[in-house]
């Protein structure tokens, strides 16, 4: 982390940060920052331990006048830091870093052209994987598909009681999936003419993707499921890339397929697309706004108590000596 703090108050920060559980390779530079003008603190800090921290310089007032920063430190060969990671409460992969997920919220309930661009790209892949009757390129829309970070925007709106940013969330996702299925709608109206489509493709030779538009009891579950699983992707000290695949198997194709229908006037189809589409993202922000609400009560009641000696036990691995070395947190990771 590194902090610019006011003078005035970094007596304070530094010896709170010298005591504090979990902060090492500590570095106090006076006088050297200059836009805004302070001390500049550098130090480390075990993600467990980091919302503690960044809570009492808060309360110290340093971001009023000074600033707050911090970034993932991807290798650290330290045993002062092992020692501080040991002693921080819980698992650094089971804590959630609160100030720096409404950072992330905030930022994925914007409407860019950046977010409209993959939005679109991702909805016309997945209009030309149904005409194909391609599940590989369903998939492949799936990956390019944006939208979760909305729909996690407006779970932890729920979480904190905070509604502008779930209205901003709500707009977000509105903007984006209707200026996809529009330029999805426009193309295909284009390729009518053409030949390239006719009103029975969406009849005949496509059992592999009815899943899109037949909303039923499983597509809500694999919603639970996509929710929580995304929520614990942008939470959790580790995910998969492949995360975002799931999640988007619940939205995009569906958006892709209601474009279709009515282009060719199958409005049947447009309705199952719509419901499905609806229900998955209701399912998504139950699933989401539940895990955090689970996340943030099991750690304030379990995670702080891990006892020491047993994260000793189970992050040394077999047959070396303890605080060898560092990288990327446990040293037996694969």
């Amino acid at each position: 982390m590194r902090v610019i703090s006011p003078r005035d108050r970094t007596e304070d920060a530094v010896g709170y940060l010298t005591a504090a559980t979990g902060v090492t390779n500590l570095v106090v530079l006076a006088g050297a920052a200059r836009d805004p003008q302070g001390d500049l603190i550098l130090f480390d800090v075990a993600r467990e331990a980091a919302n503690h921290v960044i809570d009492h310089l808060k309360e110290l007032r340093v971001h009023e006048d000074g600033s707050i920063a911090g970034e993932h430190v991807d290798l650290s060969l330290s045993h002062a830091a092992e020692r501080a990671e040991e002693e921080a409460p819980g698992d650094s992969d089971d804590a959630v870093i609160w100030e720096e997920l409404a950072q992330r919220v905030a930022d994925d309930c914007k409407v860019t052209w950046a977010f409209l661009a993959f939005m679109a790209i991702a909805v016309q892949i997945a209009a030309i994987g149904v005409v194909v009757n391609s599940p590989i390129l369903i998939v492949g829309a799936m990956v390019l598909g944006p939208e979760f970070g909305a729909i996690a925007a407006i779970c932890f709106g729920l979480l904190t009681g905070h509604p502008p940013v779930i209205l901003r969330a709500l707009r977000t996702l509105a903007v984006g999936f209707a200026a996809a299925i529009a330029i999805t709608l426009v193309c295909a109206l284009v390729s009518r003419p053409l030949g390239w489509l006719d009103a029975g493709m969406l009849n005949t030779g496509h059992e592999e993707v009815q899943f899109i538009v037949k909303p039923d009891r499983w597509s809500f579950i694999v919603a639970l499921l996509a929710g929580i699983a995304g929520v614990l992707s942008i939470t959790a000290g580790k995910s998969s890339s492949l995360v975002g695949v799931f999640i988007s198997v619940t939205t995009v194709p569906a958006a892709g397929y209601a474009a279709l229908g009515i282009a060719l006037g199958q409005w049947s189809e447009v309705g199952g697309s719509v419901a499905q589409l609806a229900v998955n993202i209701a399912g998504m922000i139950i699933a989401g706004t539940l895990t955090l609400y689970a996340q943030r009560f099991l750690w304030a009641r379990f995670g702080r108590r891990a006892p020491a000696a047993l994260r000793r036990t189970l992050t040394a691995p077999p047959g070396s000596p303890r605080g060898a070395g560092r990288l990327h947190g446990r040293m037996d990771e694969p």
